[in-house]
């Protein structure tokens, strides 16, 4: 090919590319289209027995050598309203149930008393399945691994409703840094990376409060818990 037909095969080349982007932005679209391989989760097929069952052998991080007891959850699997706090706490890690200590019994007063609800008739769970040593805060390599065993448990219990209890749950749920005192209070689209939502289903949303044992501390907030807890009620009865 001589230097006069390979310039005209290249003058033809840049038309087609011209034509075909002015076709492309006629339609509306303004970006290229980049599709990303998806990863399933090892869990996509998993009901709730198959996955207690995995978690309770579960050693793929460091909590599996200082556990008790791997806390799953507990409650309706198919609940409108889900609870979600951050870690098992040493009362939990002995009897394998979330949220049976101090700050367990204030969440089933709040459930009970406050909402006119049986503690059976609502879903809850934690971020991590596995109590952190001393109770320090979880670690972002095990709230990474952790993770898909809750999105799995949010995905079968389809709950309309998640109250995220404390930072660590409402951060992980909506996938920001926020802190609890500017995010609590209001409604907000459930922003969990890889969670799956049937099509006849609608996403749950999220309604972060302050996690029982900062009310245990902190009594004063507890008003401000009770005005998450009638934004919650009131969504339900509309639901």
């Amino acid at each position: 090919m001589d230097r006069d037909d390979f310039r005209k095969d290249y003058i033809q080349l840049i038309a087609s590319v011209r034509e075909y982007v002015e076709e492309q932005l006629q339609l509306g679209f303004t970006e290229l289209e980049q599709n990303e391989p998806e990863h399933d989760s090892p869990y996509a097929d998993f009901d709730l027995s198959a996955l207690t069952t995995d978690a309770e052998s579960c050693v793929k991080c460091a909590l599996h050598e200082t556990r008790t007891k791997v806390v799953f959850g507990v409650g309706d699997p198919n609940a409108d309203l889900m609870f979600i706090g951050e870690a098992p706490g040493a009362d939990e890690d002995r009897q394998g149930e979330p949220f049976v200590g101090r700050a367990g019994q204030l969440l089933t007063q709040i459930i009970e008393a406050g909402m006119k609800l049986k503690r059976s008739e609502v879903y809850i769970a934690n971020v991590l399945k596995c109590r952190p040593p001393g109770n320090r805060n979880p670690q972002p390599v095990e709230v990474e691994t952790c993770s898909p065993y809750l999105i799995r448990q949010i995905e079968l219990v389809q709950p309309k409703v998640i109250m995220a209890l404390g930072s660590f749950a409402a951060q992980m749920l909506l996938d920001t840094k926020t802190g609890i005192t500017r995010l609590r209070g209001e409604f907000h689209a459930c922003n969990v990376p890889g969670l799956r939502v049937p099509p006849h289903r609608t996403p749950p949303v999220i309604m972060p409060t302050y996690h029982p044992a900062y009310l245990l501390r902190n009594p004063s907030a507890k008003r401000e818990v009770w005005e998450d807890i009638q934004k919650v009620m009131a969504h339900l009865e509309q639901a």
